[in-house]
């Protein structure tokens, strides 16, 4: 049985969404790092798979199994107070369905879910394949009777080497996960170019993710840009390492 609180957790995580413009969603990736994110007054949170994956001494892009993260992502939701979601990579090779009900169980309400498979070489999935998994998470989450956030997320720009040569291919494809019902869409690797931003945001109708450093970019700038969800990837997690190492030089051997 769904936990009632599971359900408002997820019911607030979309009324967050149309409240803030842009939701600014700290990634965080232990039970320290989430409780200091709510400390500082953010009412919902993410779990980034790279920090994640680098505070277990283990890889990104799928080097740990689905079992292990949703056992290493528990704690932190339980934890705090507020909603979390969870970047589920490409999925872990599960189903749709499964991949819903595992998040489920651990007390998580949202989720990124990305086209390149890691598990099958680091090919991208098809515009239509992609869809296609999206759609089935909408089903699996409306079956379930949990409103889970899902944040459809596209490496095309990422991979290319020119990021403006695939703006067509990228649009087509964050329409379709629309269409297929994702939350949100997420165009990685193009935080820096208002040009390629400003084409994706008029190009559909729900928020656009943008991956921001919580030193280095400004926040002013997204929201004039109309960018209407901010998550930190790894880079929150780099700038904390870099600032350790700044506190600890002059203590070094």
């Amino acid at each position: 049985m769904v936990s009632h609180t599971t359900v408002e957790r997820a019911q607030r995580l979309k009324q967050l969404h149309a409240q803030y413009k842009p939701l600014v969603l700290p990634t965080v990736w232990d039970v320290w790092s989430a409780r200091t994110a709510v400390a500082s007054g953010f009412p919902a949170l993410t779990v980034g798979s790279h920090p994640l994956a680098d505070s277990r001494g283990a890889d990104d892009n799928e080097g740990q199994t689905f079992e292990e993260v949703l056992a290493a992502v528990k704690p932190i939701i339980a934890a705090v107070d507020v909603p979390v979601s969870v970047d589920l990579e490409a999925g872990y090779g599960q189903k749709p369905a499964d991949l819903v009900a595992g998040l489920i169980e651990v007390g998580g309400v949202g989720l990124n879910i990305e086209d390149t498979v890691h598990s099958d070489g680091g090919r991208v999935r098809s515009t239509q394949e992609h869809a296609s998994y999206v759609a089935g998470l909408r089903t699996a989450a409306d079956d379930a009777g949990v409103p889970v956030w899902v944040n459809g997320r596209t490496d095309l720009f990422m991979h290319a080497q020119d990021a403006s040569a695939v703006l067509d291919e990228a649009i087509e494809r964050l329409r379709a996960l629309e269409e297929a019902g994702a939350d949100s869409l997420y165009p990685v690797g193009i935080q820096d170019d208002d040009d390629l931003l400003t084409a994706v945001i008029g190009a559909v109708t729900v928020p656009v993710n943008a991956t921001a450093h919580p030193v280095r970019h400004d926040l002013e700038r997204f929201r004039r840009l109309g960018v209407g969800r901010i998550t930190y990837g790894p880079l929150m997690q780099f700038a904390m390492a870099d600032a350790m190492k700044d506190m600890l030089k002059r203590w070094a051997p």
